[in-house]
């Protein structure tokens, strides 16, 4: 092997998160043996920071986290990089969400997700009863959390910086149709979409994705993109993929992600795959390194 890396980003949901969305004793003691080799260590997702915390434990320390799909990034806590939505773009798509029954979850830079009061109840009875086959469990338990314990339920709509709105229905042409509602919206106020399942759409600032975040870390430890691993599993992650040296992709990856990448890993999220990967990349890739 003649790659080891300066940095690494990590993906949360489908890579390092199992299908419970819990981050395994395991997989967080190799992350800090990551850190303790000297490479640069990042968790990239579309969570927010705070949803960060609700799988990994509060006092997790790493150089970086790349949030909301690149919305916000943050070093030691602190914001590096901030985007937002304009309030008028957010109320436009939950009108739009409303009158066509998609879930939605509002998404502060600052503060808990919330929702408007008055669409609480068809939220509520999507994500009720049984799962349906299509829809992946870690998808479905998120929302069953979000709606139990996590979402702020208000009367109106609060004045206030809005990094990213997550979107979902349960089933996938519906949400399919929907996106093209987006795309028409597209051509009146500038923004963009990305999916990281056929059940979701997350709604963000236009021409900010996962790479401009990590380039933001990068810029801020001089490090080069051509020097830095990723791995990932969803389309969310493509720019990421394309845009560092190393690409790597989870077993239980889209095809469009295994299309991208140099090595795939061994195996899936909901079997540590992370774990094992980075177990064995380093165990070699440090013997080479410093002999």
């Amino acid at each position: 092997m003649t790659f080891f890396p300066k940095a690494i980003c990590l993906d949360m949901d489908g890579t390092l998160l199992n299908n419970q969305n819990q981050l395994t004793e395991q997989t967080l003691n190799i992350i800090q043996y990551i850190r303790k080799l000297g490479v640069r260590t990042f968790i990239v997702t579309g969570r927010s920071y705070n949803e960060i915390f609700d799988s990994a434990p509060r006092d997790l320390v790493l150089d970086g986290f790349v949030t909301a799909n690149g919305m916000i990034t943050y070093v030691d806590g602190e914001k590096l990089l901030e985007h937002t939505l304009s309030i008028e773009l957010v109320d436009r798509v939950i009108q739009s969400a409303r009158e066509n029954n998609i879930y939605y979850e509002a998404h502060p830079n600052d503060g808990e997700r919330l929702a408007l009061k008055q669409d609480q109840p068809f939220m509520s009875q999507m994500i009720s009863g049984v799962k349906p086959d299509e829809v992946a469990i870690s998808e479905w338990l998120e929302r069953q959390a979000a709606i139990k314990d996590e979402i702020l339920w208000t009367d109106n709509l609060p004045t206030q910086k809005y990094a990213k709105m997550y979107c979902f229905h349960n089933e996938r042409h519906t949400m399919k149709a929907w996106i093209k509602k987006l795309e028409e919206m597209k051509k009146e106020t500038d923004f963009t979409t990305s999916s990281s399942s056929a059940h979701n759409v997350e709604v963000m600032v236009e021409n900010v994705n996962k790479s401009t975040g990590i380039q933001a870390l990068l810029n801020h430890y001089q490090i080069n993109p051509k020097e830095t691993m990723a791995i990932g599993d969803s389309n969310n992650d493509i720019p990421m993929m394309k845009y560092v040296g190393y690409p790597v992709a989870m077993k239980n990856a889209t095809e469009q992600i295994k299309n991208l990448v140099k090595e795939e890993t061994e195996y899936t999220n909901d079997q540590q795959g992370v774990y094992h990967y980075l177990e064995s990349f380093l165990k070699t890739g440090t013997e080479e390194f410093y002999n």
